[in-house]
């Protein structure tokens, strides 16, 4: 763990100076047992008014309001209450309309039609039409700049997308597209923009609209009165400010600068409610995978990837940062979709055998680097745990932990060994964004025929059984060959004031309800 900056928090804030350190694993003890809070309990309705103060971290300088091109987590703070998707994730991660009132395929899964909730008005005042969903889906799909989600929706006829009415349109799909309803789920992949969207000057249909925006330090968003949902936002204002690292996040929560704080580690737990401030623990389905590059040395020997993942003791690891809340991982995304393959033997500890694979491979006292960076709950953290247990294997990892800049600088994607943070989308559409040749995130490089082929026969597959096999059959080449670890789903912990009211659980791996301020309010 990061000691220093822990022992700072805990100096800075109970005025105590905290000695000794000691080893990693044998020095990195939780203060207290953390302890989810439920969501606040209020006396009375909710109140209207005031500002919330949002104390955000994993931001850079390439901070963006672009909703089709979002990445880091202060990205996501901002976009979803600026925008709003055609279909949203539910607390429990399951997808639920949002913008559209319908989405609805043919018995083939060829062609489906979308029909918009009527009154819902952009914040020029502007109504949301036919038009504007249309010319989001072209936007995302234009094949002189492809969005993020293009792979992921490349099923869809973009061109042949057809009007029927003001508010109903008619998507037309190359091939069958059965899991086009959970792929419009993902964050950012449906959020709707007008037909004259101008970034440089945003505006959405969500509940508060942009005031002003300096990319990698503060935005602003106020209150939009034309909102669709009635008696929505309690809100005035809110006020997203980029932090560093969890040291800023809790120093500001403390101090009253700061009302929310998100993605903490356990070792801070204890300091935020002895001062009188509240902890929610959500079990999201988000995951902080290490990516191993499978067309670079020493990764691309398949006997060194499955060396790296035996070599983790993922209880120990989630006890140390994670006060053992959250989810045991097993090397495959999508912990909540139904085609989760749950069978899959779990993987543990094995250091014998890590040894017997890297000597078979020719790589005993094998030395590389893991790129890391405070991008996610807990990741620097991850990567020095992982060090010291992948030691007992006889592998040494040199640590380079650099910037969120530099991270997703120019280097981002080419990484050979590394991390990342992804929030929880169901399997298949997570395999477009990550794991297949064509996906805009493929950290791992990874490009198996047989795994593309399964993909797009269990896109195509209308019948759901049928679906949930080929899915299955996908989750043991990535099990076996991927270039993904995965050793836990982690919690989602979150900070607040006791003033604020309104948080709730989500397991979707989004902080602070999924962002979804419009339901907070403060006392």
């Amino acid at each position: 763990m990061d000691l220093s900056r822990r022992e700072f928090v805990k100096t800075a804030v109970a005025g105590s100076l905290a000695a000794g350190a000691g080893g990693l694993l044998a020095g990195c003890g939780i203060a207290a047992a953390p302890t989810a809070s439920s969501a606040p309990v209020a006396s009375g309705p909710p109140r209207r008014g005031g500002t919330l103060s949002a104390a955000i971290t994993g931001g850079s300088t390439a901070d963006t309001l672009d909703p089709l091109e979002a990445i880091t987590n202060a990205d996501f703070s901002r976009i979803d209450n600026l925008y709003e998707p055609l279909v949203g994730l539910t607390p429990d991660a399951q997808p639920v309309l949002v913008l559209a009132d319908e989405v609805t395929p043919n018995a083939t899964a060829t062609e489906w039609t979308i029909r918009l909730k009527p009154g819902i008005t952009f914040h020029s005042g502007k109504d949301l039409t036919a038009d504007d969903v249309i010319y989001t889906f072209q936007t995302i799909m234009n094949p002189k700049a492809p969005a993020a989600a293009a792979a992921g929706l490349s099923s869809i006829d973009a061109k042949g997308i057809t009007k029927l009415d003001s508010l109903t349109l008619r998507i037309p799909c190359t091939t069958p597209f059965a899991s086009l309803y959970e792929a419009l789920a993902i964050p950012g992949y449906s959020d709707v923009i007008p037909v004259d969207f101008n970034l440089s000057a945003p505006v959405g249909t969500g509940a508060f609209k942009l005031q002003s925006f300096t990319p990698g330090t503060q935005s602003t968003f106020v209150r939009y009165d034309g909102y669709w949902q009635t008696g929505l936002p309690y809100l005035d204002e809110i006020v997203i400010t980029d932090y560093s690292d969890a040291t800023g996040q809790v120093n500001a929560l403390l101090a009253g600068q700061a009302d929310v704080v998100n993605l903490l580690s356990a070792d801070v737990i204890a300091v935020v409610q002895s001062q009188g401030k509240k902890i929610l623990i959500s079990d999201g389905g988000g995951w902080n995978p290490f990516t191993m590059r499978v067309d670079s040395a020493p990764f691309n020997d398949v006997r060194v990837r499955q060396a790296m993942r035996l070599a983790i003791d993922r209880p120990q690891m989630m006890e140390i940062l994670f006060g053992g809340t959250g989810t045991i991982g097993n090397d495959v995304f999508g912990i909540w979709a139904p085609e989760y393959d749950h069978a899959l033997p779990q993987r543990h500890q094995d250091i014998d055998q890590a040894k017997f694979l890297l000597k078979a491979a020719g790589h005993e006292g094998l030395a590389f680097q893991l790129v890391t960076s405070d991008i996610g709950a807990g990741t620097v953290q991850a990567a020095e745990v992982l060090a010291q247990q992948a030691s007992a294997a006889g592998m040494h990892l040199n640590l380079s932990d650099v910037t969120v800049n530099d991270f997703y600088g120019p280097g981002y994607l080419k990484w050979v060994f590394a991390q990342d943070f992804w929030y929880y989308n169901f399997y298949l559409p997570q395999v477009s964004l990550a794991t297949l040749p064509t996906a805009p995130f493929n950290e791992t490089h990874f490009d198996n025929p047989g795994y593309i082929k399964l993909y797009h026969e269990a896109i195509a597959t209308v019948d759901e059984a049928k679906r949930r096999e080929l899915c299955f059959e996908m989750q043991r080449i990535d099990y076996n060959e991927g270039g993904l670890i995965i050793p836990f789903f982690p919690p989602v912990i979150d900070g607040y004031g006791a003033n604020v009211h309104g948080l709730v659980p989500s397991k979707g791996g989004l902080s602070l309800n999924a962002y979804d301020f419009k339901r907070l309010w403060l006392s």
